[in-house]
């Protein structure tokens, strides 16, 4: 293994100073155990209850706190510590608090936010795609794909038909021309998106923007409001392969079934029996026709804007005709889109499983390469973006190119990383879904950053947040405290409960030693001070 992996993996050098233990004294000894004055001093300030400058509280208080370690110290002497379920739930919380501390809420709630706020608008675009040559292409495939791409979108300003220049390019090259109804917030490419979104004015269009595909100019064609979401029933008349009669699975035939149920609906007839009855969409037969709430480019499209354009519940449409069939379709209700804190999570799970993971996360990475003094040397860098030039970074001959080359390449907490230490992680760990070879390339570095900025987050968090040891070792005496005092006393008659607390207490001050230095807690009001400067 090279050395990055080693110092990710097995631990870090690290030059943080703890506090001395003049600042940190032993407040109490319970059972042999020193208790320091920072946990002492971590679990009173959570209790709202406690005034440690009052005598009277700050006594009640150590008297709790003692018997708490003592119960403790009680169920560690049983080995309840040592249970595969106290392992297994101690280091659940570990996880999830650590990872807590390896994320910055705020930015990922901004970054969901930008993307619900687009969503508050719905896209209507036209765009040509110049294709690239394959499926993994490196920068010298695409100079030519570029060129008529570029050269296109110069004709285009000048003043030729966006759609007339695209459909011909269509016809006679390996361009694709297309027109596409709605663009939603991440469910195309993120480039395209973007740029897509970048377009203020309908009938902008957009310089060559490069994807997974080729370039695509891109024409804004419509802007609206998001129209919400509605819900209806619908009776679908389809041809049924199993009619011994042929005529009956005439265009003419259909309409006419579709026409004499429509005329039953509006008539009175129970919509959702009628449904049952005759519909051909068996996935809502047994709801009576129903489909659950549905937004704009869900459906296809006669039926969505049929149902969009109806506009009073209850209301029923014409049998209209989709590539399915005839439908009949009863508007049941309209709804808003749904508000911030609905979406919240699906935009995250969204995010997060993506091209989109590094635009989430982007504040964490931020502020840590700041806290770690992250420092890229651009040369280094431009040396490997070289290479793509020629080879994909997935090939075997950019790295037994990138494997010789030695310039530092990043410094992150003082350490340098050559270019050959990426190199390795790149053979190792190639995951981006990028087709062109310098896209891959940043997504893999950026990865590698990541890695190394986390795994410092993860060595230094009882440095930077001494909390964090604080919190796991609540957890860890709270386990011990639920499960010995249900044993003891918790599970035993209500009416017996109090006495048996009374005298589980006065066992176990007469079974382990306690010592309170009377000296810290004298002077508690010092340390107070000296912890708020």
């Amino acid at each position: 293994m090279k050395r990055i992996f080693v110092w990710i993996f097995l631990g870090f050098n690290l030059c943080m100073v703890n506090a001395q233990d003049k600042d940190n004294p032993v407040v109490m000894t319970v059972a042999g155990k020193d208790i320091p004055l920072s946990e002492f001093l971590f679990l009173a300030q959570k209790d709202t209850t406690v005034d440690l400058l009052d005598r009277k509280s700050l006594a009640n208080y150590v008297e709790l706190f003692k018997n708490f370690k003592l119960k403790v110290a009680e169920a560690e002497s049983k080995r309840y510590h040592e249970s595969l379920n106290f392992s297994d739930e101690l280091n659940s919380y570990k996880s999830q608090l650590r990872e807590s501390y390896l994320s910055d809420r705020e930015g990922e709630a901004e970054a969901i936010r930008k993307i619900y706020d687009r969503g508050k608008e719905v896209l209507s675009v036209s765009h040509i795609l110049f294709r690239f040559p394959s499926v993994k292409v490196v920068s010298k495939d695409t100079v030519d794909v570029y060129g008529k791409a570029y050269e296109t979108y110069l004709r285009i300003i000048g003043g030729e038909d966006f759609s007339a220049v695209g459909k011909a390019l269509a016809a006679d090259t390996a361009a694709v021309y297309e027109e596409i109804d709605y663009i939603f917030p991440l469910k195309t490419m993120k480039p395209f998106e973007d740029a897509a979104y970048s377009l203020q004015n309908v009938g902008d269009i957009s310089k060559p923007v490069r994807t997974n595909y080729g370039f695509h100019l891109i024409r804004l064609d419509k802007r609206i409001e998001d129209p919400g979401r509605v819900k209806v029933a619908h009776i679908l008349i389809a041809p049924d392969e199993n009619a011994l009669d042929t005529g009956a699975n005439t265009d003419e035939a259909l309409l006419k079934k579709a026409s004499s149920l429509y005329e039953r609906a509006i008539n009175g007839e129970d919509f959702a029996a009628l449904a049952r009855e005759y519909t051909a969409d068996m996935s809502t037969v047994h709801s009576g026709g129903e489909m659950p709430y549905f937004g704009p480019g869900e459906m296809v499209r006669p039926f969505e804007q049929a149902a969009f354009a109806m506009k009073d519940i209850g209301e029923i449409s014409k049998p209209l005709k989709t590539r399915y069939g005839y439908h009949i379709i009863k508007l049941l209700g309209k709804a808003d889109r749904p508000p911030y804190e609905e979406m919240e999570h699906s935009i995250y799970t969204a995010m997060k499983q993506g091209e989109w993971y590094f635009e989430l996360f982007k504040s964490f990475e931020e502020r840590e390469k700041k806290k770690f003094n992250y420092v890229l040397y651009p040369e280094a860098y431009a040396e490997l973006q070289k290479l793509c030039d020629d080879y994909h970074p997935e090939d075997t001959a950019f790295y037994n190119r990138a494997r010789q080359m030695t310039n530092p390449l990043t410094m992150i907490n003082d350490t340098v990383f050559p270019q050959n230490e990426f190199a390795e992680y790149l053979r190792l760990y190639p995951f981006s879904a990028k087709s062109y070879s310098g896209d891959f390339l940043y997504d893999v570095f950026r990865q590698f950053v990541r890695t190394i900025v986390t795994e410092l987050e993860k060595r230094t968090l009882s440095d930077y947040h001494p909390e964090f040891d604080q919190l796991v070792k609540e957890y860890y005496d709270g386990i011990l405290l639920f499960e010995i005092s249900s044993n003891r006393v918790w599970n035993k008659p209500v009416e017996e409960q109090e006495k048996l607390e009374a005298e589980w207490i006065e066992e176990l001050n007469r079974e382990y030693e306690v010592k309170l230095n009377h000296k810290v807690l004298k002077n508690l009001n010092k340390y107070l001070k000296k912890k708020r400067n």
